[in-house]
């Protein structure tokens, strides 16, 4: 069985918008889906995920990291592929100013989507699963949550729980 990590970062501007990339209809990866900016982490960077989603977010949108505002760890999401390939997402978020200066990379095309009208793009369903958690509960609060992706009733769904050290 494979293991397969990534980091993305959802970013927001002053809007609430959230950047995104729609994949070209030709990409190995989601072709014509919105994702959020990043990717798959590389060997040397498999014990610093944050450091994979600021090298994501730079080839991506041009970004760099001081051009970032509080940009966290809040999810870790654990999803089986065909029952071959274990994945390993880490999720960032944070904001951006939308006056920044983007510049397009060739995996695909930047575009500002409102948050609340993000269920409703040709996202995946762990994006959209997130999201709502996101809105109705993870924007309240510090905490960082590990989501396991299963299904429900033949539905996509997302089993949450509070990543914490309970050791005192």
């Amino acid at each position: 069985m494979k293991l397969r990590q990534m980091a993305v970062a959802f970013l927001f501007n002053d809007k609430q918008e959230v950047l995104f990339i729609q994949k070209k209809s030709n990409s190995p990866f989601l072709p014509g889906r919105k994702v959020p900016i990043g990717g798959h982490m590389e060997t040397g960077e498999i014990n610093t995920p944050y450091h994979a989603c600021i090298r994501e977010i730079k080839e991506e949108t041009g970004l760099t990291e001081k051009q970032l505002n509080n940009l966290r760890l809040r999810y870790v999401v654990h999803r089986m592929r065909n029952n071959s390939e274990i994945r390993i997402q880490y999720v960032y978020f944070g904001s951006v100013s939308v006056h920044s200066n983007l510049l397009e990379s060739d995996e695909g095309e930047l575009s500002w989507v409102n948050a609340q009208d993000i269920a409703h793009q040709a996202v995946t369903a762990t994006t959209k699963e997130m999201m709502k958690h996101y809105m109705e509960i993870g924007k309240s609060t510090n905490k960082v949550y590990v989501g396991t992706m299963k299904s429900l009733n033949g539905e996509p769904d997302i089993a949450w729980g509070v990543l914490e050290d309970w050791e005192k």
